[in-house]
């Protein structure tokens, strides 16, 4: 297996002590280093508060997360010394609108990013823009997590989602270590286009390419028969007993920030199932 150096990053340890958990268990399934990011958030929102206000606010603000990620950072510390695996933990302050910076960073030189989904209860704005950053800013996979997962024994039965974009190719590639291992990869094509370059054989190149780094995998040409493909896809991989979803990651551009576009929001408010994901 390629990855050597996992992130997982945290701005509440006591709600992310199960996402920590996956990740020490992934980084010694892995043989790999895990860096903890502790993100202290600085709540400032410039311009929404009255006129000379500003100074008082920002600073009690600033204390209040380097507090934060005082504490953060001595829980993860206690949490992992008792591992037998190789650690180390970064501590950052980022104000709630400047989280991409230091996750890009860290991100960018890791090999996968483990996180936790961004929604659904106790999840905030700044579990979205972190996974975000990771995705868009630092380029890397990200490996989200849903709360059901017990362990890291997942990548055995594997739906690679195609749609001949090159995000779903990057996720392909990204994920060969874990296709390698697999024992079964399921190429997943929702609603292929009858005029595409892959009209006569959907999927075929890119079985050929996962054939000859040693992984045979089969393809699965689906009908949208529901009305979003994350629900085809999500349903698909429960059909087949998947225990990994690996696909690409979408977003648009808005004012300088990536948002996540709406089959890869769709597949995180909506799967049960570990999903890496590539932009």
């Amino acid at each position: 297996m390629a990855f050597k150096s996992i992130l997982t990053i945290t701005t509440n340890p006591e709600q992310t002590a199960h996402q920590l958990d996956l990740a020490v268990d992934l980084a010694r399934r892995e043989d790999a280093h895990l860096d903890v990011l502790c993100i202290g958030v600085d709540q400032t929102q410039t311009g929404y508060y009255y006129a000379g206000a500003t100074a008082v606010l920002t600073q009690e603000a600033y204390n209040q997360a380097k507090e934060d990620v005082t504490r953060a950072e001595a829980a993860v510390r206690e949490r992992l010394n008792a591992e037998d695996i190789r650690w180390s933990v970064d501590t950052a302050i980022a104000q709630v609108g400047a989280l991409s910076g230091p996750v890009a960073m860290l991100a960018r030189f890791s090999d996968l990013v483990l996180l936790r989904k961004p929604y659904g209860d106790g999840r905030g704005y700044a579990d979205e823009a972190i996974l975000e950053a990771a995705l868009f800013e630092g380029g890397a996979p990200v490996l989200v997590l849903p709360s059901a997962a017990k362990d890291a024994a997942f990548g055995k039965r594997v739906v690679l989602a195609w749609n001949q974009s090159n995000e779903s190719l990057r996720a392909a590639r990204a994920a060969l270590p874990i296709l390698k291992a697999a024992t079964s990869v399921n190429i997943t094509i929702i609603d292929p286009p009858a005029h595409g370059p892959e009209r006569s054989d959907p999927g075929g190149m890119l079985s050929q390419l996962l054939a000859r780094h040693g992984v045979q995998a089969e393809v699965s040409v689906l009908a949208k028969t529901l009305p979003k493909a994350s629900e085809v896809l999500s349903r698909h991989a429960h059909d087949i007993n998947a225990d990994l979803i690996v696909m690409g990651a979408y977003g648009h551009s808005r004012f300088r920030e990536a948002i996540l576009g709406g089959t890869t929001r769709n597949m995180l408010e909506g799967t049960d199932l570990p999903v890496l994901m590539v932009h």
